[in-house]
């Protein structure tokens, strides 16, 4: 059977980034409740009641104890099942963030994690998060990743993993789009608007409004309206 799937690309509204957000007004309080009753420490343990189930109390409890737990949190977090973390206390959240499912912020006692307003982080994502910081409207897609540091490797007489490690900031400005499985390396700046394609390797700072691909990440081109319209317009073929 062969299907004819001609013209079938489409544009649709997003979702994400144009919703309103808002919590339900008993979870600031029993988020309030559940941190005096269970502690920091219990919280960390009873996370793992919650962290896989998809109904209504695991979706809710998940976003109660990582707003209890971080330093700073907005409304209308959404965390995923089986989502995990490391040192949360070290977190700052805005409003309306997405943890897709199976995601790992990884955070630093010492470090700081900032994600802005409306930042959408993809599912199976990896965030080194020991200095990092997202501006507003991130897109993280899924499966990318962050390391925030590398093994200095010095002395060379010892084995790799025991040299120091060297912790380096990383910075992806708002509007900024990472491909699907794309790998940001430790004190790279992703300017704002910038977009990097799937499966790139991000050796350098990528300038605003810049288009990025390949191993390691070279620059292809500017965005701009026009480009992006006429590339709709050839995928769907009303160009000749």
């Amino acid at each position: 059977m062969s299907i004819d799937i001609k013209g079938a690309t489409r544009i649709v509204a997003s979702v994400h980034g144009r919703q309103d957000v808002s919590d339900p007004e008993f979870e600031r309080g029993l988020a309030d409740a559940v941190l005096a009753h269970y502690g920091r420490t219990g919280l960390i343990e009873l996370y793992g009641r919650f962290s896989a189930g998809d109904g209504l109390i695991d979706i809710i409890m998940r976003r109660l104890i990582w707003r209890s737990l971080a330093r700073r949190c907005g409304a209308g977090l959404q965390v995923g099942n089986g989502a995990v973390f490391r040192h949360p206390e070290t977190f700052e959240f805005g409003a309306g963030v997405f943890i897709g499912a199976q995601a790992c912020i990884q955070g630093r006692h010492d470090g700081m994690c900032i994600l802005g307003e409306k930042v959408w982080i993809g599912p199976q994502a990896f965030l080194d998060a020991r200095n990092l910081v997202m501006g507003d409207f991130v897109g993280w897609g899924p499966g990318a990743k962050i390391l925030g540091s590398t093994h200095s490797g010095v002395p060379a007489d010892v084995p790799i993993v025991r040299t120091d490690l060297v912790i380096e900031p990383v910075v992806i400005e708002a509007w900024a789009d990472i491909g699907t499985n794309a790998t940001i390396l430790p004190g790279v700046t992703v300017g704002k608007g910038a977009m990097v394609g799937a499966g790139a390797v991000v050796t350098q700072n990528v300038e605003p409004f810049s288009i990025v691909a390949g191993v390691p990440a070279k620059f292809l081109r500017w965005r701009t309206d026009s480009e992006l319209v006429r590339a709709a317009e050839q995928k769907n073929g009303t160009m000749q």
